[in-house]
C-alpha cells in the first residue's frame, strides 16, 4: 500500500472542522484512505450505494446522535441528496453539546453535484481532493515514472500484476463508468455517444476544446456535447484548463484546453498498452504533457491558479502557474531527453514576466538550458512545487 499524501492533512482538518469532504473519481483511492484514517480513532462507516446503509439514515438525526462520539465516514455521499441539510442540524447542535470538530468524513466522486448540495454546510465543512497516485506519492513506493504515465494512477491499475492486467482493470473501468456509474446519476446519456466522446477527447488531448467540431463528429447538437463534457469535468475525469490572459490589447487564444486527467485512461480510451504502444502513437507527446500537466496541478493543490499562455501569433508555453502572492512560473512539456525551447516560448516569457521557468522533460539530470529555465525532471519539478505551494 502507498501512502497518500493528504493523509495527515485530512487529520488535521478533522481537528479543526466538524466535516470533511473528500471529493475524487471512483476507485482513486478514498475508501482505503478512509479506512486508514479510521484505525486513527473510533469510526462508523457507511456506504451510501448500499441500500441496508442508507436505510440506517432514514431517520438520519436519531442514527447520528447514537453515534455522536465517533467520527462517522459516509462514502458516496451524493447518493443521499436531502442528508446534508440534516447534518447542519447535526453539526450545530453537537457544538452546543461538545461534540464540535471531527464529526463527519464525507466521500464523494461527483464534485459539481456534491459541491451544490453541501452549499448548506457553508463554514462547517472543509473540501480536500484525492487525485489517483501523482508522481509523488508514486516515487516514494518504488514505482517508475514512465510505468505511472503509462498506465496512470488509479492504484488498481498501476499496482497490476503486469500491463496486461492493468489493461483489463482500465478497460473494466471505463465500462463500468459508462454502463453503471453515469447512467445511476440520472442523465440519459447513449454509452456509445459517451464512449465516443472520451475517445475523441483523448485523440484531441491538451487540444484546445472546440465544441462545434466536436457535435460535428458525433452527429449531435452543441449544447448536448457541451453537457456531455461537463459531466465528465463533474466525474472528476477531464480537465478543462483555462487560458491565461492579463491583458485585453493582445490577441490570446480565450478557449481552454481540455485533458483527459488520467493518463491511463487515455490510453486505454486509444487501445495503447503498453510503453512501446505509446511511444510509437501520435499522441505520446501530447500524453506526457497531459500527465506532466495532472501531476503539477495535484501537488500545487488550492493555492495555486494554473493556465496555459498561447497567442494567435504563435506564442506558447503549457502551463502558467500563478501563486497567492502573485509569483508566476511558466513551465514547457517536452517528451525528449535533450529538451529545447520552441521560439513562442520566449515571448510568452515577455507578456506573462515569470519569477521562474521550467522545461519538464523526459530525464532526471537538472540543468539550465538559458540563464533564466531550466530542464527538470517531473519528480523533482513535484518536489519543488510542494515545498512552496
Amino acid at each position: 500500500m502507498l501512502r497518500r499524501r493528504l493523509f495527515d492533512d485530512i487529520l488535521e482538518r478533522l481537528g479543526h472542522m466538524p466535516a470533511v469532504v473528500l471529493l475524487g473519481p471512483r476507485q482513486c483511492g478514498k475508501t482505503t484512505l478512509a479506512r486508514e484514517i479510521a484505525r486513527e480513532r473510533r469510526s462508523d462507516y457507511l456506504d451510501l450505494e448500499r441500500s441496508e446503509d442508507r436505510e440506517l439514515l432514514a431517520q438520519p438525526r436519531l442514527y447520528l446522535d447514537q453515534h455522536a462520539d465517533e467520527l462517522v465516514i459516509l462514502d458516496e455521499v451524493q447518493r443521499v441528496p436531502g442528508l446534508f441539510e440534516e447534518l447542519r442540524g447535526v453539526i450545530d447542535r453537537g457544538r452546543w453539546e461538545g461534540h464540535g470538530n471531527g464529526r463527519f468524513l464525507l466521500l464523494g466522486s461527483a464534485s459539481g453535484e456534491l459541491l451544490r448540495q453541501s452549499e448548506s454546510l457553508a463554514g462547517r465543512v472543509a473540501y480536500m481532493d484525492l487525485t489517483p497516485f501523482d508522481a509523488l506519492e508514486a516515487s516514494a513506493g518504488g514505482i517508475a515514472v514512465n510505468d505511472l504515465w503509462v498506465r496512470g494512477g488509479f492504484p488498481n491499475s498501476v499496482l497490476a500484476a503486469n500491463d496486461a492486467a492493468s489493461t483489463i482493470w482500465r478497460d473494466d473501468f471505463i465500462r463500468s463508468y459508462l454502463e453503471r456509474d453515469i447512467p445511476a446519476l440520472g442523465p440519459r446519456i447513449p454509452a456509445t455517444t459517451l464512449e465516443r466522446l472520451w475517445a475523441m477527447l483523448a485523440h484531441h488531448q491538451g487540444g484546445l476544446l472546440n465544441v462545434s467540431l466536436l457535435a460535428r463528429s458525433l452527429g449531435v447538437a452543441g449544447n448536448t456535447v457541451a453537457s456531455y463534457v461537463d459531466l465528465l469535468v463533474d466525474l472528476l475525469l477531464v480537465r478543462r484548463l483555462p487560458p491565461w490572459i492579463s491583458n485585453a490589447g493582445k490577441k490570446l487564444v480565450r478557449s481552454p484546453k481540455v485533458y483527459v486527467r488520467d493518463s491511463g485512461i487515455v490510453h486505454s480510451l486509444l487501445r495503447l498498452s503498453t510503453y512501446d504502444d505509446v511511444l510509437r502513437h501520435p499522441i505520446a507527446g501530447a500524453s506526457w504533457e497531459g500527465f506532466v500537466v495532472e501531476n503539477l496541478l495535484n501537488v500545487a493543490g488550492y493555492w495555486v491558479d494554473a493556465s496555459f499562455y498561447r497567442s494567435r501569433g504563435g506564442a506558447e508555453a503549457d502551463l502558467v502557474l500563478s501563486f497567492r502572492d502573485g509569483r508566476r512560473w511558466l513551465i514547457e512539456v517536452r517528451r525528449t531527453l535533450v529538451p529545447r525551447l520552441r521560439r513562442g516560448f520566449t515571448a510568452a516569457w515577455d507578456d506573462v514576466q515569470p519569477e521562474r521557468g521550467f522545461v519538464v522533460y523526459a530525464g532526471t539530470e537538472r540543468y539550465r538550458v538559458r540563464s533564466d529555465v531550466e530542464a527538470i525532471g517531473l519528480v523533482e519539478l513535484c518536489h519543488e512545487l510542494a515545498a512552496v505551494a
